[in-house]
């Protein structure tokens, strides 16, 4: 299937160009950048080097959806908005990774990201999570990548909010991430200088993906309990390049005898997804999810532990933010509305040690 890229010259544009050149079922035609227009693509990606003759093009929507299937958007958040309409028009599937097409509730939208320029196609756009939207992403016109923050919160509460065991409230989500996810424009907070060698909040409250998680895991609480559903997000910069962990601190609702109830519920969840693995061994330095050994995949490690004392539940995730947290997830819708077995062009193993 054809593809073009618009956006490709950020780090998650770089993943999908990575990505799709090895995929047996993907070409791309074409990939946009203003600033880089007429280059090869590996002046920006050297790790693309002698691997495709892709030269970077103007975003000329005329040109380059003329002959493409799917076209990818790797924008900033915000310019999705002003393309989508027109694209929808000439009949093309779209895959956004942008945040501009994840939320429904629009009051939600315009308190994080400001006024939408186009609110009515948000309704039937699809929340491009796999592992719960895999029927409606089958036949999606318009599919929002979900945000890589949102993903990591999201994969560790669906299997315990879907098998009713926690409390609606309090809900808290600590999440670690790797410097590309502050994107591939220099700033102040990113010079190497003063990035290394940091444990630095940033997002302690008020982060916006956590309208996503809240309304991905709405619908698993019974409607007398929805009210009270409140997610509390913080995130934190840390001195890696790649990866999210996110710990999660939930309450059951009911003291356990033993830890069955839970094995149970994040099984069945991981059990038809294939890029989902629960990761909770006995002894080991790797015994709970790690980033370290997911860089580079599109898999997410779940793991928990409960402390009895409080009947606290602790739920740890890791994923890498430019793959399962993007271009990975991306790829994996592109997958599934094609009818492809999900794994294709995604089911290798991580690099160790990195």
């Amino acid at each position: 299937m054809r593809v073009a890229i618009v956006g490709g010259s950020g780090y998650a544009g770089g993943e999908l160009m990575r990505l799709l050149l090895k995929h047996p079922k993907a070409e791309i035609k074409h990939v946009t950048s203003r600033k880089f227009t007429g280059k090869p693509v590996s002046i920006v990606n050297p790790n693309l080097d002698g691997l495709t003759s892709l030269k970077y093009v103007m975003p000329n929507l005329d040109v380059i959806t003329k002959d493409v299937d799917v076209i990818f958007l790797a924008t900033p958040h915000g310019e999705s908005q002003n393309l989508v309409p027109a694209l929808l028009q000439k009949g093309l599937r779209i895959i956004d990774l942008s945040a501009d097409f994840r939320l429904k509730n629009m009051a939600s939208h315009e308190y994080f990201y400001g006024p939408h320029a186009c609110p009515q196609f948000c309704k039937d756009a699809v929340y491009g999570m796999p592992e719960l939207n895999k029927d409606k992403i089958k036949d999606a016109k318009l599919i929002a990548v979900p945000g890589c923050h949102a993903s990591s919160a999201i994969y560790g509460l669906l299997p315990v909010t879907r098998a009713g065991l926690i409390k609606p409230f309090p809900i808290i989500v600590d999440s670690k991430t790797g410097s590309t996810g502050a994107g591939s424009s220099p700033s102040e907070a990113d010079h190497h200088p003063v990035r290394a060698n940091v444990v630095r909040p940033y997002g302690l409250t008020g982060h916006r993906h956590t309208a996503e998680i809240e309304e991905s895991i709405l619908p698993n609480f019974p409607a007398a309990e929805q009210a009270e559903l409140k997610v509390s997000f913080s995130a934190h910069a840390v001195d890696m390049v790649r990866g999210i962990l996110s710990t999660i601190h939930v309450f059951l609702k009911n003291k356990l005898e033993d830890e069955k109830p839970l094995y149970q519920a994040f099984r069945a969840f991981i059990k038809d997804n294939p890029f989902l693995r629960l990761v909770k061994k006995q002894a080991g330095v790797f015994r709970l999810p790690d980033p370290k050994t997911i860089v580079g995949t599109n898999y997410c490690d779940l793991g928990f532990e409960v402390d009895p004392l409080s009947n606290r539940l602790v739920i740890v995730t890791a994923l890498d933010n430019l793959v399962k947290g993007a271009a990975g997830n991306a790829v994996q819708c592109f997958n599934i509305i094609q009818g492809l077995p999900e794994t294709t062009g995604l089911d290798h193993a991580g690099i160790f040690p990195i």
